[in-house]
């Protein structure tokens, strides 16, 4: 018996009724969106090489994808602009979007707790 300790040995990649799933995914967030760019990110020690996608408005989803050949084909099927998240960064817009989002948040959860009967 063989015991592989640490991700050491073959990796689990997705499968390609995964990255299927993933494709239409993706295809529907940008179907519902405007403005979108994409960003592919590469593998890392804990994630697999995934593609980013921004709105106008800095939403934002990320999926995992087989490799940036295949995020860069993806992007240009869908007509994106596509970037490497490497080289230029984030935009500043989505980061934008996740403040406001956690600030939302805040405030949901203060007026939860000034709630009377609490």
């Amino acid at each position: 018996m063989v015991v592989r300790l640490f991700g050491r040995g073959r990796r689990a990649g997705a499968t390609r009724a995964d990255r299927r799933v993933a494709e239409e995914a993706l295809a529907e967030w940008v179907a519902a969106r405007r403005g979108v760019e994409a960003f592919v990110e590469p593998r890392t020690a804990v994630s697999e090489v995934s593609v980013l996608l921004v709105a106008h408005d800095g939403e934002f989803t990320r999926r995992r994808i087989g490799s940036p050949q295949d995020a860069q084909r993806w992007a240009r099927e869908h007509r994106l602009p596509v970037y490497d998240a490497t080289v230029v960064g984030y935009p500043q817009r989505m980061r934008d979007f996740s403040r406001r989002q956690r600030i939302l948040a805040e405030r949901a959860e203060r007026d939860r707790l000034r709630e009377p009967g609490r």
